[in-house]
């Protein structure tokens, strides 16, 4: 069955369509909530939400650009919406590091991807979802500014503060590793 017969089908509301498209599309689309969650828990309830609203409006799909890349937007939209619900604050951590050391390239390399995961996911809320959004994502400063209703500026701040605090944080497992 080609996408396009599954989307056809998901719009009809065939339940062996649906269950199709989300067990092709679900586990990348988990990855994405956990980059966002704080805990599996929280990222299942956002994926849950994210396919009700995948299977509510896929009528509207254009069948114009990547169907995956639909789906990821509703995803995203959906665990930004999730995290508002718990109050996220954008707070200013206390940075008494002004003058950070730059991070060897080579540490970098020791690093595997779910090291990195792991790191950016300790980062505070504001931090890692602007992160996610710019970096991972590719979204703008500006995009991210109507998304999470603040200023772009607030989240260039973010993002050079996360880089920021990413960066210390390989410089320590970088010692711990020597």
């Amino acid at each position: 069955m080609t996408e396009h017969d599954l989307i056809r089908g998901c719009i009809r509301q065939d339940n062996s369509c649906q269950r199709m498209l989300f067990d092709k599309y679900a586990g990348k689309m988990m990855s994405v909530c956990l980059r966002y969650a704080n805990d599996a828990m929280e990222a299942e309830d956002m994926i849950q939400d994210a396919f009700i609203k995948v299977f509510q409006y896929i009528g509207q799909f254009k069948f114009e650009g990547s169907f995956e890349g639909w789906i990821r937007r509703i995803v995203v939209n959906t665990a930004i919406r999730h995290l508002e619900r718990k109050k996220m604050k954008f707070k200013d951590i206390d940075d008494h590091s002004q003058h950070a050391p730059q991070v060897d390239p080579g540490a970098y390399a020791h690093l595997g991807e779910e090291d990195l995961m792991k790191l950016i996911n300790q980062l505070p809320d504001g931090y890692r979802i602007v992160f996610n959004l710019n970096v991972i994502e590719g979204y703008s400063h500006e995009e991210i500014a109507e998304m999470l209703n603040i200023q772009a500026g607030t989240s260039r701040s973010q993002l050079v503060k996360a880089r920021k605090m990413l960066q210390q944080q390989i410089l320590q497992l970088q010692k711990i590793a020597v």
